[in-house]
């Protein structure tokens, strides 16, 4: 199973401008009712043309980031309809509502998700779909599943990483799910998401890593002053441009990374 070296007390940063207890109190009790206020909205919207739908899927994502105190900058943009898998770092559970605020599509997630509180019934609603990693033997069917759904014409987004890191260490792409871009003949659009300061420092302050509890992740963020989320989408990769999954998988982690950054070092 892919695991990384970080962990909150080597990597996440413990000397931060932090903002005032009282405003973090209300930043989570809004972000906690932005969630279940999506959740009972769910069978409304799934009710919705798909235009109509994803336009609020994005805006209640963009509503999810926002109410935690994290500002946002995009750039560039999203295959707007047909199959895609979209993959980038993965850092934070922000990751998760960044990458639906630019382009709705089905997760792919390790089944402990399903578990989690709230965040668990609301993947499961949306449609994630689950692997389970302690059976490798059930990844060729997972595989098959992601490629069926790319065929269809929606996207999926995953992180090839297999593993959350504290953003200034990366791993390398796991091929496995690239494989099913190629199995349906769809492009791969790299999206690199990073986390900074005020003042345009990497921040790992919103890191979600090792055995860290969701619950102090969420205080983190909320606790955090001046955080900033840079996601920028990167050109489409056609599938049919590389010979096998493993090539796949490199030009897209080039793609996402930060050239001066080496896999799994930390700067």
């Amino acid at each position: 199973m892919p695991t990384a070296p970080c962990s909150p007390r080597d990597c996440v940063e413990s000397r931060r401008p932090w903002t005032g207890v009282p405003r973090a109190v209300l930043r989570l009790a809004a972000l906690l009712a932005v969630v279940v206020l999506g959740i009972a909205l769910v069978p409304l919207i799934a009710r919705l043309r798909d235009p109509s739908r994803q336009k609020w899927i994005r805006r209640w994502c963009l509503a999810v980031v926002h109410t935690a105190g994290v500002r946002t900058r995009i750039t560039g943009a999203a295959r707007p309809t047909g199959g895609v898998l979209i993959v980038s770092d993965h850092v934070s559970w922000l990751d998760i509502p960044l990458l639906a605020a630019v382009r709705p599509a089905r997760m792919v997630a390790k089944t402990e998700v399903r578990g989690w509180p709230v965040v668990g019934a609301l993947a499961a609603r949306g449609g994630t779909l689950f692997i389970d990693r302690d059976r490798l033997r059930a990844l060729p069917g997972t595989v098959d599943e992601v490629a069926a759904t790319l065929r269809g014409g929606s996207a999926v987004a995953a992180f090839p990483e297999g593993s959350t890191w504290c953003g200034r260490a990366r791993g390398r792409y796991r091929g496995a799910l690239f494989q099913a871009a190629l199995d349906a003949g769809v492009p791969v659009q790299p999206v690199s998401i990073r986390y900074r300061s005020a003042a345009g420092a990497t921040s790992t302050a919103p890191a979600f890593v090792g055995e860290d509890p969701l619950l102090a992740s969420l205080w983190r963020v909320v606790s955090a002053r001046g955080l900033v989320a840079e996601v920028s989408l990167r050109p489409l990769l056609p599938a049919g441009g590389h010979p096998d999954r493993r090539s796949l998988a490199e030009a897209a982690w080039g793609c996402t990374g930060d050239p001066g950054s080496p896999p799994g070092t930390h700067r």
